[in-house]
């Protein structure tokens, strides 16, 4: 638990996280920003897609052991080719991202 404390003091003391450039959804491969409704379990999540479909969304594995992703998170997911309910999560926005790409445009809350 210390070593969390010390990690948190020092985040604070560098101060707000300045964001130039953010990571926007691939037209061509098909990525759409979502809304992360709800938890299911078994790295499953219940996504609100900004083109007006609900789907679950998966995980993956190499993302699943270094990020965190909670209910209201902005993420980008890949819908499937062959079940459009279905998705992958390939993004996960911070809260200061969220709310560069909420001035510029890009979404809308």
């Amino acid at each position: 638990m210390a070593n969390y404390a010390s990690r948190k003091r020092k985040r604070n003391a560098q101060g707000p996280e300045v964001v130039k450039r953010v990571r926007l959804p691939r037209a061509h491969d098909r990525e759409v920003f979502g809304s992360v409704e709800t938890r299911l379990g078994a790295n499953r999540l219940m996504v609100r897609c900004f083109d007006g479909k609900e789907r679950m969304a998966r995980i993956p594995g190499k993302m699943k052991k270094r990020i965190w992703i909670r209910e209201n998170d902005v993420v980008i997911v890949v819908p499937w080719d062959f079940q459009d309910e279905k998705a992958d999560v390939v993004w996960r926005y911070t809260r200061p991202q969220v709310d560069y790409l909420e001035r510029k445009g890009y979404i809308k809350r």
